[in-house]
This record gives C-alpha cells, structure tokens and sequence, in this order.
C-alpha cells in the first residue's frame, strides 16, 4: 500500500481549509468540487482538470459514508480511502470529508469564489437542490460553474460490473484509524484463555450425506443416487459452545436433547470438546437433525428431523437457574427456534442475565417464525442481511440504512450485520458530534475467505470469536477483525468444525504479508 503520509496533508478539516485560504476577498481564487467519488473515474478526473484551470486552488468535497444510500453495499470504498485516492491527483490542492448530508453548510463555512457542477446537472433545466447550491454562492458573490458533459461515466455500473479487491485497503485504513496492529490482534488471541463463558441454545446435528449420482426417472425429475457414507457434526449453539472452548475459554453450555442415540453423539462430542454441558432431555421430541445430501460437491436435498414447540415451563426455570448460577463473564443466547426461545420464553431467559455482563444474541430464524428484535437491550446482536430485512419486514432499503433501522429498533450498543461474501457491516455507539476526528457509527470490512469451501456454521465462528474479542479487549474494531477471520476460517473447511486461534492466527498474518507485499 502506498504510504500516505504525504498524501493525508491535503486532507482538512473544515475549519483547517478556512484557515488556509482565508476569508472573502482572496488574493488567490478558489474552487469546489462536490461529489461521493466512490471509484474516482475518468470523468471525475476531467471535472476537477476543468474545475482547475478556473482557480487557484481546487478544494475536493466528499460527502461521508453515513449519508451514502443511493445503491446497496455503498459506499463500497471507505470515507478516508476515497479521500486518499483524491489527494493523488496532483491538480487536487486540498480535500475535505463532508460531515452533512449535502455541500450547502460548507458552501456557507467556507464561501469559496466558484463552486464546480458537472453537466448533469444543468441539462434539461437547473435541479431543486442545485438552485440551492447557486443561492448560497449568489449571497455572498460566488458563482456556480458546470463543467463540459462530453462523456458520463457511472461509478456504480463500475462497481457492479466487477467489484475492485480493496479488502487490504479497507483493512489496513480501519486498523490504523482505530489504532489496532497485528500484535494486537494477536495477543487478543492470547488472552482468551481462562474467560468464562455460559451458552444457552437450540442443539442441531449437522449431517453430510455423501452419494453418487446414477441417474433420473424418465417419469418424474427424480435422482437417483447410490449412498456413500456420512458423517455428523455437532451443530447449533453446540458448536458456537465449541468454537469458544477451542479458542481458550471455560465453557458451560445449557441445551435440550430428545431421548435417542444422537443425543449419546451430542453428549458425548460435547465431552471430549471439554465444553461442560447441562442437558435437559426431553421424551417427546427428538434431538434435532438437518441432513444434507451431497453428489459429486452438489447439495441436493436436506432432511430436518425436528419438534419446534417450545420447552416446557418446568424446562425453562432449569435455564434460568444455570444462567444465574454460571458466574461468567459472558452469556451467549443462540436462538435457532427449536423449541428454547419462543415469545413466551424470552423474556424469562433474559431476565435471569446478569446487566453488568457482555450479553450476546443470536437468531437464526429467517425462514420461521423469529425475530432478532424480540431480543431488547443486548450488548450485542449478530443477524444477516436476509435476519435483519425479515426483522423489520423491508426487502426494499439499501444496507446502510437497513442496519442503521435495526440497530436503533434493537436497542443493542453493537451489531453486526453478515452479508456473506460481501463481508461484515458493525455499527457501534457513536460519541456527540463534533469535527470529524470522532470515530465513525459504523465501519465495514470485506470478507477474508481465500478459497470457498463450505459456509455452513461461519457465522458461529464469528459469533464466538467476537464474543470473547469484546470481553477481553473491549474493542468493537478487534471484535469484528477476529469474528470475520474466524469466519473465513470455518468457509475454508468442509463440515462444522470448531475453529482454532492457530487457524485465525494463520489469517492475520497471510492479512499482514499482503499488506507488507503492497507497501
């Protein structure tokens, strides 16, 4: 990556630029450039080569991520790259970070002599907003200029064609914002060891069938296939309860289970994890299954073996007796709605955690009656996109501001929102508004999975590892950092298997080689 040192001079405050080009009347002219340039293209660079040649100094705008809604997954290059990658060009003199959803207040702050629009702008009549913009440079003896529109190019048809890999970037521009190093995150690994952490939830064996396929019906599309073998995995809050066991921690976990042979499976995995498990075994249900059959890599069936009534009263005062008597430093509700986290349960189990510790929920729900909402005042909730739009029933709001929406509704201090191989959005609490030296509300990072294998249970990698980031560091960024990386980990192997701090450790350092290899 290039050092940036050189290139963070030009970027200003407001109240930095105001100093530097002094007030009205100027000897030396000045012009401004306003836009999102979330991939600065050719004719971004030919509006600000003309927006040069008419003054002095040419002031570049940008408007900040928070105010970014106009396509999904945007902006997709961060506030402070996009800055970067406009104090490169050399005809740019200074450039400014937007903290207001439009120019008009900076327009009025700083009163340059020009204010640059492109063509767009103008042709078929002047826009409502941009009769504002002319209004303010108007009062104060300014004037509005629109450039040549001899090409147009879109940076979203850019970006959709073929997403650029600025992941690195991404990365290494958030770690140093926040002041986090790759030792950091490595001695955060470290001091996993010895938490204590208590797991309620729903238990689900994993099961891989693998067959051949021989062929189809001539009468009806069915395959037909020759069976192979399978294997099972403990799945659910189990694994979530593994992940953390593995990474270091003092896990108890408190579950249901039928009265048949998986559960001796369960019980018995669970054992050898050294993950201390209170099962309570219930008659009438089985202990749930969700069989996937493969052929030749192709999923192409699954079987549920499951009874989603929920638990009995007597069943759900045993949970809230273990929640209270864990003494843990963290409590993880994994909510899959078979049978543990109803409407008429959730209340009871979240009564029994204790407020002054980290309090976690989980719920995997979108394709049953569940919603992550139904979880008020977490410190921290993990849904994903396709969780989150069933939550508040919108399949129409671009990503930003659908978090933005579950993030209040919620009443959480973190979220994290997955979105798969687009990677991780968290939102975090942010301090009063002042200049723009406060830490942003939200911040996104690109997924770090090398090579695609099986996502199945990457979300209860990261659930556990960002879990245990934020009660030992109490650092949102670390948290998402080692949530995503475990994650990455769990895509990268077939099955749901528990992930181990060796596995992450071998993500942060292939992260810092190719940051190295860029410098």
């Amino acid at each position: 990556m290039i050092e940036n040192s050189n290139l963070e001079r030009k970027i200003k405050t407001r109240a930095e630029l105001r100093e530097i080009i002094g007030a009205r009347p100027r000897k030396k002219s000045v012009i401004m450039c306003h836009g999102t340039f979330d991939i600065v293209h050719p004719g971004h660079v030919r509006h600000l080569i003309f927006a040069k040649s008419k003054a002095d100094f040419l002031v570049a705008s940008l408007t900040c991520d928070q105010f970014i809604s106009k396509a999904n997954f945007r902006p997709y290059v961060p506030e402070k790259i996009r800055a970067l990658n406009l104090a490169a060009l050399e005809v740019v003199d200074y450039v400014i970070i937007d903290d207001n959803e439009t120019p008009l207040a900076n327009l009025e702050f700083l009163q340059p002599d020009f204010f640059a629009k492109g063509y767009e702008y103008f042709n078929g009549g002047v826009h409502p907003k941009t009769q504002k913009e002319i209004e303010i440079l108007d009062s104060y003896g300014g004037e509005v200029i629109f450039s040549p529109g001899d090409i147009v190019y879109s940076s979203s048809a850019i970006i959709e064609s073929q997403l650029p890999d600025l992941s690195c970037e991404k990365l290494a521009t958030l770690m140093k914002e926040e002041k986090v190093s790759f030792s950091d995150l490595r001695g955060a690994l470290k001091n996993f060891n010895g938490v204590k952490v208590h797991v309620t939830g729903d238990t689900i064996v994993d099961t891989y069938t693998y067959c051949s396929l021989i062929g189809g019906g001539t009468k009806t599309p069915t395959p037909s296939v020759h069976y192979l073998n399978h294997k099972d995995y403990v799945g659910g809050a189990a694994v979530v309860a593994k992940h953390l066991r593995v990474a270091g921690a003092d896990v108890s976990f408190s579950t249901v289970l039928g009265n048949d042979e998986l559960k001796d499976f369960v019980l018995a995995d669970l054992e050898k994890a050294g993950v201390k498990c209170d099962a309570y075994i219930d008659k009438t249900r089985p202990t749930t299954r969700k069989n996937a059959y493969i052929a030749d890599g192709y999923r192409l069936l699954k079987v549920d073996t499951l009874d989603n009534r929920a638990v009995s009263d007597k069943t759900i005062e045993k949970l809230v007796i273990d929640i209270q008597s864990a003494k843990a430093d963290g409590y993880l509700f994994c909510d899959f709605r078979h049978g543990i986290f109803s409407k008429r349960t959730i209340r009871p189990l979240t009564e029994a955690l204790p407020k002054d510790k980290f309090r976690v929920a989980d719920s995997q729900v979108a394709s049953r009656w569940g919603n992550i909402l139904e979880f008020q005042g977490f410190d921290l909730i993990t849904p994903n996109e396709r969780e989150a739009r069933f939550a508040l029933g919108d399949q129409d709001s671009v990503i930003r501001p659908l978090a933005l929406d579950l993030y209040k509704r919620a009443n959480c201090k973190y979220l994290m929102l997955k979105l798969g191989e687009r990677g991780l959005l968290t939102y975090r609490e942010r301090p009063q508004h002042s200049e723009h030296s406060d830490p942003r509300a939200f911040f996104a990072l690109d997924s770090f999975v090398r090579n695609l294998v099986d996502a199945v249970g990457s979300g209860d990698a990261l659930l556990a590892y960002a879990t245990l980031a934020f009660i030992t560091t109490k650092s949102d960024v670390m948290a998402s950092i080692l949530g995503s990386m475990a994650a990455a980990v769990a895509c990268e192997i077939e099955g749901n298997n528990p992930v181990g701090p060796d596995q992450v450790t071998d993500i942060i350092d292939f992260a810092e080689k190719r940051l190295n290899y860029s410098k």
